[in-house]
């Protein structure tokens, strides 16, 4: 091996500076709310816009549309998954917790919907992608869920994954939304019927 390119492998092994993950996050979160606006296949110039970059950044992070839909649903996954013991420490119960996770998870899941699609296409990399999601998000419902029987809020044994799966299934039909159905309400009236009347 090259000098140089020995220099080129330890700086690719390197973790990535503060402000670089900083940079990342507030690309991911623009292109993320983009998603949920104007679908996956978003011009990269309103990401862009909407990150206050230019495209050349975007593109230097990100070289193709499929390296930041993968980048998203990641970072989305994650946010998801930080947010729940955040809640659990900072909520006045552990059912508050529980539903405030719910909302979030649901905002997720509005742009899980879009990028899934996309990412039928490649059955392989979806599959790691949700056996990811799977991995990250099912403990982190399963100790809201455990927190809020023991305080004794909820009176069920629904399992994570369960209810997690009813709550994506109420949401399928949120990216064209319509008075006659309401997948956010929908979902609180799910989560209200877990808790313990009396």
């Amino acid at each position: 091996m090259k000098e140089g390119e020995a220099a080129t492998g330890r700086a690719a092994s390197r973790p990535k500076r503060a402000d670089a993950r900083r940079n990342e996050k507030t690309l991911l979160d623009a292109a993320a709310a983009v998603f949920v606006r104007s679908g996956v296949e978003a011009p990269v110039r309103d990401i862009a816009a909407e990150a206050g970059v230019g495209t050349a950044t975007i593109y230097r992070h990100f070289p193709t549309r499929a390296d930041l839909i993968i980048g998203v649903y990641r970072h989305q996954v994650e946010a998801c998954a930080e947010a729940g013991p955040a809640l659990l420490a900072g909520s006045p119960t552990p059912y508050a917790a529980l539903a405030a996770w719910i909302d979030r998870f649901v905002d997720f899941l509005v742009t899980k919907h879009g990028l899934a699609a996309v990412l039928q296409a490649d059955n392989a990399g979806f599959e790691t992608l949700h056996a990811y999601f799977l991995d990250r998000l099912v403990p982190v419902c399963t100790d809201l869920l455990t927190a809020a029987t023991a305080s004794g809020e909820i009176h069920t044994d629904i399992e994570a994954y369960a209810l997690m799966r009813g709550v994506g299934n109420l949401c399928i039909g949120a990216e064209t939304p319509g008075p006659q159905y309401d997948a956010r309400e929908l979902v609180r009236i799910l989560i209200t019927g877990l808790r313990r009347v009396g």
